[in-house]
């Protein structure tokens, strides 16, 4: 589903002519299967963000290889990478990244929308996302209406609108209460389960690593642990 060889990636701070290069990931091995829930963990700093980044078509390695699906995206443009985006991956955020101005219907249909689906074709796969994620009937409220719980599981239904086969959460229950948390995450184990979606879920939390596979742990930007069972 996953494979990372040989990856590197360096930040340059200065300026032309007298930069100087920051490593932040030296030398990723890396494989994950489909259907797998793989956790990566590390301190502020260990380059878990960035490694997420990489994967996801954001920055380009500096040297090294991602292949997904058996496609390899390192020499993606910027084009396809949007195309890609929008037909493999599913995004969840710490803050949700909600456009407030939408309502949670309009935030959910906007992947649809951008891949040119009709609009009656639209509202019923919104509809039926809704009833899935168990929110009906708060289809038009706006975010600041809904809880950080229900928030939440709006990105999640805009993540799977599409159908991704792999999904991207990063720091996924950061902004939510412990009770809301378990909730989340037993969703995401459900769906994992029922749908062989792929997670890969960046976090600190030894709670949230807790429902993976697997658990990659970083350490100044080397990989120093990768576990079958999360302890």
């Amino acid at each position: 589903m996953i494979t990372i060889k040989q990856l590197h990636h360096s930040f340059y701070v200065g300026k032309k002519g007298k930069k100087q290069e920051v490593p932040v990931l030296q030398d990723i091995n890396l494989t994950i299967h489909k259907g797998e829930i793989v956790a990566i963990l590390g301190r502020s700093g260990s380059g878990k963000s960035t490694l997420l980044n990489l994967m996801s078509g954001y920055i380009k390695p500096t040297k090294g290889t991602i292949s997904i699906n058996n496609q390899k995206v390192t020499d993606f443009s910027e084009a396809q990478w949007a195309d890609f985006r929008l037909t493999h991956l599913g995004f969840i955020f710490q803050s949700f990244q909600l456009i407030p101005s939408m309502t949670a219907s309009e935030n959910v249909e906007l992947p649809l929308v951008m891949k040119g689906i009709s609009e009656e074709k639209r509202k019923q796969q919104v509809k039926d996302m809704f009833k899935r994620v168990g929110l009906d009937g708060f289809e038009q409220h706006y975010p600041s209406e809904l809880s950080g719980g229900q928030q939440q599981r709006v990105s999640i239904a805009r993540a799977l609108i599409v159908n991704p086969p792999i999904i991207f959460a990063d720091e996924p229950t950061g902004s939510l209460d412990s009770e809301t948390e378990d909730s989340l995450l037993a969703f995401i184990k459900e769906l994992n389960k029922e749908e062989e979606i792929t997670f890969v879920m960046i976090t600190h939390d030894k709670e949230v690593a807790s429902i993976a596979d697997r658990s990659i742990q970083l350490e100044d930007g080397a990989m120093v642990i990768d576990e079958g069972v999360v302890l």
